[in-house]
Order: structure tokens, then C-alpha cells, then sequence
């Protein structure tokens, strides 16, 4: 079934090239008959110029993708290129291009089924090369990224940890400190509590010996209340 251009191709390659045609694209002037026809440039020579001349198959593509004279038959992307490969019914005649981005780089026009067949295969098989740059670059950017991510995440742990060993060993030396105090205070108190037991046992020896001599004391005064009665 055949799709037009504008609606099989939504947000993706031939809409954004017919945005881009009239401004980017550049070609080498080619004629209307039916034999196969190529235009090539670079693609720094399509950025350098602003439009395809009047006279070319770009042109003369551009104006029938703008007035929907053409229908897509199939596009493959690869990175920033493609090809396609277009039909103009009423003419029986395929065009196949390939573009870089929204710019054509090269247009082939042509009656034959085969030619275009071996045309389209052969521009495919040009974006996956072309395209291998970007696609590598592409993935280093996002290995790039990953790594720059996994250094931050390693750098984050790395500092906690720093952090978390200097905090230790502020602790420690405070324990230490700690330590060293209750040490002194504890042998203080030992001094102390020696001398309190030595003083405790002095008055103890001493209330002992008052409470002998009391006794004494006592019984010499009841032994002389006995012999006075008498």
C-alpha cells in the first residue's frame, strides 16, 4: 500500500526534512529523462550552500515531497543519516535519498526497480558507516557520564569515610582524655579512701578504748557503793 510522505514519516525523518530542504540541501544540476541520475556532495558542501539549485533532482524532489506528489516506500535511519526511497505513480519513477539530519546529501532518480533496489541498499548500508561515529560517540558521551557519576558517587563515599575516621578519632582521643581523668580521680578517690579508713579506724580504736575505760570506771564505782551499804 502506498503511504504519503507527510503521513507515514511522523516526527521522525522525511517531516523534519521537508522543514530543512529548502535551506540545507544542495545538488548538481540533473535532467528530467528517465535514465538514472545521481547527486552527490559533502556534507560540509551542503552546509556551505542555502539551497539546491532550481535545476537539480533535489529540487525537483523537494517540490514534489512539498506537494505531496511522491509516496514513501520505506526509510531507514542510522544516527543523524538515512535514506529513502520514494515513487512518483503517475511516472512510474523512484527517487532514493540519502540526507544527513534535515539536509539532502544525495538524490538518485531513476525508472528502474533494480537500480533503485541496489541504490537504496547501497545508501543504507552508507548511514551505518557514516553513522558509527555518532553511534560510538553517542555511547561514550554515555559511558562518560556513567563513570563521572560512579567518581562522584566514590568521591561521596570516599569523604564519609574520611569524615566518619577523623570523627573516630576525635572520640578516641576524647575516651582517652576520658579515661586518663577518671584514672586520676579514681586513684584520688583510693587515696581518700584510704586515709577515711585509717581515720575511721582511729576513732574506732579510740571509742574503744574510752568504752574499756568506762567499764573500768564503772565497775570500781558499783564495787564501792557494796562496801559502804555494809
Amino acid at each position: 500500500m502506498k503511504v504519503n510522505v507527510c503521513e507515514a514519516v511522523r516526527g521522525l525523518g522525511l517531516g523534519m526534512l521537508i522543514a530543512g530542504l529548502s535551506v540545507n540541501a544542495l545538488a548538481q544540476s540533473s535532467t528530467a529523462s528517465p535514465a538514472p541520475t545521481t547527486v552527490s556532495t559533502t556534507p560540509a558542501t551542503v552546509a556551505a550552500k542555502p539551497a539546491a539549485s532550481a535545476n537539480s533532482t533535489i529540487s525537483e524532489l523537494q517540490q514534489l515531497m512539498q506537494s505531496q506528489g511522491v509516496s514513501e516506500l520505506r526509510t531507514t535511519y542510522n544516527g543523524n543519516y538515512g535514506a529513502s526511497q520514494l515513487f512518483k505513480t503517475d511516472t512510474r519513477t523512484y527517487y532514493v535519498a540519502l540526507f544527513q539530519q534535515k539536509n539532502f546529501w544525495r538524490v538518485v532518480k531513476t525508472m528502474s526497480e533494480t537500480q533503485a533496489e541496489q541504490v537504496y541498499k547501497s545508501f543504507v548500508g552508507q548511514t551505518e558507516k557514516l553513522a558509527e561515529v555518532d553511534i560510538r560517540r553517542v555511547k561514550l558521551e554515555a559511558e562518560k557520564q556513567y563513570t563521572e557519576q560512579l567518581i562522584a558517587a566514590q568521591e561521596t563515599r570516599l569523604n564519609a569515610l574520611q569524615n566518619d575516621l577523623v570523627v573516630q578519632q576525635q572520640q578516641e582521643q576524647n575516651v582517652s582524655v576520658q579515661q586518663d581523668q577518671a584514672r586520676q580521680q579514681a586513684q584520688l578517690l583510693s587515696s581518700k579512701q584510704q586515709a577515711a579508713r585509717s581515720e575511721l579506724q582511729g576513732l574506732q580504736s579510740r571509742i574503744r578504748t574510752l568504752e574499756a575505760q568506762q567499764t573500768v570506771l564503772d565497775s570500781g564505782n558499783f564495787g564501792s557503793a557494796k562496801t559502804s551499804k555494809k
